[in-house]
């Protein structure tokens, strides 16, 4: 492949602020005024007109409506699933005793809206833009003669944990209200994207690679080069050893690990690639981080998300009712920074701290199993839980409120009643 750019990009939290430099550096020029001035006329409210068109179209964000279809395809038994019409959230008691990965039946759901039906004898997968010299439109059976991988990764929504706001600050957040089940690791096999990207004949000067979903909304999301390009961003088209199921995007979808959920396009039908930057309703008005703690970043709202962040859950009920006695309590950590190198454990509301028993398999961007043994005294209870990953990142104590209610990564207080 003739492409070549700045590595760093893969990380998308620099992808995001390159992006927004230059293209409020190219807007001014085209003015014919100052970045600080145009970053003036933005903040008084002429964002629009300040950025000439070049904002992306906001309006349908909301969930479609008027469909006769289910939301979900799948069944989402009450033992298994919190039901949040779209969203399904995974109890993770139903993943005591379990495997390492999570079974594609038990698996979380989010949807932005309905799940689409797509027909794959008419599916067309479509590579344009002025990035390319030879844009593609590739057959599902052509996609699955090209050379596959498979990669054992995890994907989190970039709310998963949202509804702790509202315990740790009494206020609630938008969005569903998930506690820790808007997350899965599974086995995922498709094409590398680079592939796809190398028969498309991409140019020296490509800067941006957006996947677009066939979904109601249209989800988009763009990455840099850089990110497409590596080794573990796929277009996938199975999952646990099965065709990808039709919630998780059939025919297929984008794995993009280490990136916050929405990254991760489902239903994918064309890869835009722009010798330009790109932007999205998904990483200016959504995704982004808005607060007291937060500073707009034109033409986001907020800093726009990156990585997801480490996080802990136990294999245990919400509100779990155990006999007094000693029991096996279960748990998983995650980051999308590096392994899991330690997890420990409170039952006296954090006064004291022990270490969990960690297991293999232990793999970055997927995660690792835990246990511990816990005499439990008849009360109510709580279980803390904290995870360290092998780069140094730790969960906190507490995370700053933001509007949408992103990346909660603070310690949980479990409760459990023993009686």
């Amino acid at each position: 492949m003739g492409w070549t750019g700045p590595e760093d990009l893969a990380n998308e939290r620099i992808y995001q602020t390159t992006r927004t430099d230059e293209l409020l550096s190219r807007r001014a020029a085209e003015l014919g005024i100052s970045r600080r001035r145009l970053l003036k006329m933005m903040a008084a409210g002429g964002a629009s007109l300040a950025m000439g068109g070049l904002l992306p179209r906001t309006a349908g964000i909301a969930r479609a409506q008027g469909s006769s279809e289910p939301l979900v395809v799948k069944p989402t038994p009450p033992e298994y699933f919190i039901d949040f019409g779209s969203n399904q959230e995974m109890r993770w008691e139903a993943m005591y005793g379990r495997g390492y990965l999570v079974p594609n039946e038990l698996f979380f759901v989010r949807n932005h809206t309905r799940t689409p039906r797509i027909d794959v004898a008419t599916w067309r997968l479509k590579v344009e833009g002025s990035g390319v010299s030879r844009p593609l439109e590739l057959t599902y059976d052509e996609l699955l003669a090209m050379p596959s991988t498979s990669v054992i990764r995890y994907v989190e929504c970039a709310g998963n944990g949202r509804s702790f706001f509202e315990t740790a600050y009494g206020r609630k957040a938008q969005g569903t209200q998930w506690r820790l089940g808007a997350i899965g690791v599974a086995e995922w096999t498709g094409v590398p994207l680079g592939e796809v990207l190398d028969r498309a004949q991409v140019k020296r000067t490509a800067q941006d690679v957006m996947p677009e979903g066939l979904d109601d909304l249209k989800v988009r999301r763009p990455m840099s080069m850089t990110k497409a390009l590596a080794d573990d961003t796929l277009l996938v088209y199975a999952m646990n050893g099965e065709p990808l199921p039709p919630d998780h995007g059939f025919p297929v979808r984008v794995l993009t690990p280490g990136w916050v959920g929405v990254a991760n396009v489902k239903w994918v039908g064309r890869i835009q690639v722009s010798e330009e930057p790109l932007f999205s309703p998904w990483n200016t008005d959504s995704y982004v981080l808005i607060g007291p703690d937060y500073e707009p970043q034109p033409p986001a709202k907020g800093p726009v998300l990156s990585d997801q962040s480490i996080k802990s859950a136990l294999e245990l009920a919400w509100g779990a009712r155990l006999a007094a006695g000693t029991h096996l309590i279960r748990g998983r950590s995650w980051s999308p920074f590096g392994r899991i190198s330690r997890v420990e454990y409170s039952v006296d509301g954090g006064h004291s701290w022990r270490e969990a028993r960690l297991h293999e398999p232990n793999l970055a961007k997927a995660g690792a199993r835990w246990d511990f043994e816990w005499n439990a005294s008849p009360g109510e209870q709580t279980i803390r839980v904290r995870a360290t990953d092998e780069a140094g990142h730790a969960q906190t104590e507490q995370v700053p409120w933001n509007e949408q209610g992103y990346l909660y990564n603070a310690v949980v207080d479990h409760p459990v009643v023993v009686a």
